[in-house]
């Protein structure tokens, strides 16, 4: 049996927010220390990614925006070196320090990376351990902790690059990908599902796209409300798309112990899902799955639905 691959780079740890910021290194620490405690590490296949290059990161972005980013972040390096502050602001809630850029084009690149790994039939699926996130980045603007769009890029990659007519971009994070909506409405071979609490963070005029099976929930849905509504509304369409490769937008804090939201999600559930998707990928893709860390910040939680999720990707 193919392993399941897991990717993760440390400069990834290297991007830092500031003291409190709930979007930390210590979320990928959590991870890997669940992983090797619990042995599921030994089982995966861990692989460190290249940088995405230009051209690649053009599928998803604007070459304005990219080449904005490195002019703020060799700014922000004159600015250290003159004894100026550590960090440059982007929104009110995402900033950058020297190793941002670099970190973001890691997390891109271990995306590309799982796309062709899995595509070549090395791997089953792959599980991308990164930071910064990326569902809220859209073609023109980081936001929301977001850089670059890891899930939205490797889903063009995988049609443009590899030549795939249809795939799958699912997202289970507690805040709506409103970056990938944007990249991804109205390319009919692209669908997107998602779920997510509502109203809430971003305030966002939803694109009216037939390829788009976005799902609003109240706050404090829980678990069973939320696998009745991928049964009886994403499902249909995933059956009929009939995917060739499925991309997750791998978000956990829609868990009940996590505070960046209300929803009531546990462990379980996440296994619920993950089950749902890959017996999905296994009737239409050749069981191809890439999913990329997004949110969760109550680390015990994060980690123990982590290990959930890549468990069922991993058939352990």
């Amino acid at each position: 049996m193919k392993p399941t691959g897991y990717f993760t780079h440390p400069i990834c740890r290297k991007h830092d927010m500031g003291a409190g910021h709930p979007e930390c290194a210590d979320r990928l620490g959590a991870i890997e220390d669940r992983l090797l405690i619990t042995g599921l590490a030994d089982a995966l296949e861990r692989r460190e990614p290249g940088p995405a290059s230009q051209s690649e990161l053009e599928l998803a972005h604007s070459r304005s925006y990219i080449a904005s980013l490195r002019g703020m972040t060799d700014e922000l390096n004159e600015e250290i070196k003159a004894g100026g502050p550590q960090r440059l602001q982007l929104d009110p809630d995402t900033s950058i320090n020297p190793y941002t850029y670099q970190a973001a084009l890691m997390a891109a690149g271990a995306a590309l990376n799982a796309t062709d790994a899995v595509l070549a039939g090395e791997l089953q699926n792959a599980f991308c351990a990164v930071r910064p996130p990326g569902h809220h980045a859209c073609r023109d603007r980081a936001m929301g902790f977001c850089i670059f769009n890891h899930v939205a890029l490797a889903a063009k990659y995988a049609l443009d690059r590899h030549g795939l007519q249809r795939v799958a971009v699912i997202d289970f994070d507690v805040h709506h990908g409103n970056g990938t909506e944007e990249i991804v409405a109205g390319d009919s071979r692209i669908l997107m599902c998602s779920y997510y609490q509502h109203p809430f963070y971003p305030e966002w005029s939803h694109a009216e796209a037939d390829n788009l099976v976005n799902v609003p929930v109240p706050a404090y849905s829980k678990g069973m409300d939320v696998r009745e509504l991928i049964d009886s509304v994403w499902m249909p369409r995933l059956e009929a798309h009939r995917p060739e490769m499925i991309f997750i937008s791998a978000g956990f804090d829609a868990h009940r112990e996590d505070d960046m939201g209300q929803l009531g999600l546990v462990e379980q559930d996440y296994v619920w899902i993950t089950q749902r998707l890959k017996a999905v990928a296994d009737r239409h893709a050749q069981g191809r799955i890439v999913s990329v860390l997004e949110g969760g910040y109550n680390l015990s939680a994060l980690a123990r639905s982590v290990e959930a999720h890549v468990r069922v990707l991993a058939d352990l």
